[in-house]
């Protein structure tokens, strides 16, 4: 094969080559600006859940204290019946909204903890996975 067209065939191959490595370098250099970013991220998000716990045991605490002024008050087993049938209610609606908002709120602050990370993964899966040529 005469040296031309080996260089042909060398030079477009080496250029993806060096293009795929600066490519990599860029990345694995920006690894550790992810992982602090996603450290920041994952101590506000757990700052952030930590509140919101901290919020619904206060809120679960006055309910508690509520219920109990609303069975102290009763006059008559009627009464009792009622009163407990219509806080039992409350409680399974107010649990069900909070373990939604709970969730919800999980959910949102660790995918934004993993974010950074997450862009560097794909960053380097699209270098790895793009087609010579």
């Amino acid at each position: 094969m005469p040296q031309s067209s080996v260089e042909s065939i060398a030079k477009p191959a080496t250029d993806v080559l060096r293009k795929a490595q600066t490519a990599a370098e860029s990345i694995v250099k920006g690894n550790p600006e992810a992982v602090t970013s996603s450290g920041y991220a994952a101590s506000a998000a757990l700052q952030e859940l930590t509140k919101a716990y901290q919020e619904l045991a206060a809120k679960n605490a006055a309910n508690l204290t509520a219920a109990i002024h609303v069975l102290s008050g009763v006059k008559t087993p009627a009464e009792f019946l009622t009163a407990q049938q219509k806080l039992l209610a409350e409680g399974v609606e107010a649990v069900v909204a909070d373990s939604q908002t709970i969730a919800k709120l999980t959910f949102a602050v660790f995918t934004a903890a993993f974010e950074p990370v997450k862009a560097q993964i794909e960053a380097l899966q699209k270098v790895a996975l793009k087609p010579a040529g």
